[in-house]
């Protein structure tokens, strides 16, 4: 985790050059710097020095004439890899495959440099971030499958949102980690058990924004 005012390394991973020189214009002009490490049309980059020790993977989901790269994100997540989509895709069934599989934050290309900025300085921090666009996207669901939190269980997955760690919230809210352990894996049960599972960080956020647990602005 990077501290509040360190640099930002970042591998862009994206295929169509004007997006790259945006994207780079637009971190250069960032007041905490964000230094783009390697650029290219190929997630090899991500793979290979110097992308391969980059604080965070930019990653274009739609790469040459191939399907979403959702394989790419999930191996690129497992080996660590604190990862933001950047698609021109915006339905909310690709954000939260792509949160699910463990991507730190979803942002589409239609929304603007203070969002990539801000989503990007997220990730390195392991911070959630919801951009706008993913909002509303997911929108509030008032399906049947909305889980039931017990009031305890909805006041620590809040205060683990805002908090940049599990110490703070067990602080917070004088309980222990343990027991903040607990009221998360409770609440991570609930949604498996009614098939919306969110085992990261980031599809908790968005689960939790579908059912009106949380605001965007809130976060």
């Amino acid at each position: 985790m990077s501290s509040s005012n360190a640099p930002v390394s970042v591998v862009v991973v994206d295929d169509h050059p004007a997006i790259l020189s945006g994207i780079e214009a637009w971190y250069a002009a960032s007041q905490r710097p964000i230094i783009v490490v390697a650029a290219g049309a190929s997630v090899e980059q991500a793979w290979t020095a110097p992308g391969s020790t980059a604080d965070v993977v930019l990653l274009d989901l739609q790469l040459g004439e191939g399907g979403p790269a959702f394989g790419s994100l999930r191996r690129l997540v497992d080996a660590g890899r604190q990862v933001v989509v950047y698609s021109m895709r915006d339905d909310e069934k690709t954000a939260l495959n792509c949160l699910d599989l463990g991507a730190a934050t979803f942002l589409t290309k239609s929304e603007g440099q203070q969002h990539l900025v801000e989503a990007t300085l997220a990730a390195a921090d392991e911070r959630p971030y919801m951009a706008p666009a993913l909002a509303g996207a997911l929108g509030t669901n008032a399906r049947a499958d909305r889980p039931q939190l017990s009031a305890r269980e909805e006041d620590v997955l809040i205060e683990w949102f805002q908090s940049e760690s599990k110490e703070l919230v067990a602080q917070r809210l004088n309980i222990s980690v343990r027991t903040v352990n607990s009221y998360l894996d409770r609440v991570r049960i609930k949604y498996a058990n009614v098939g919306r599972p969110a085992r990261t960080k980031a599809s908790l956020v968005a689960r939790a924004v579908q059912d009106g647990l949380v605001d965007v602005a809130d976060l």
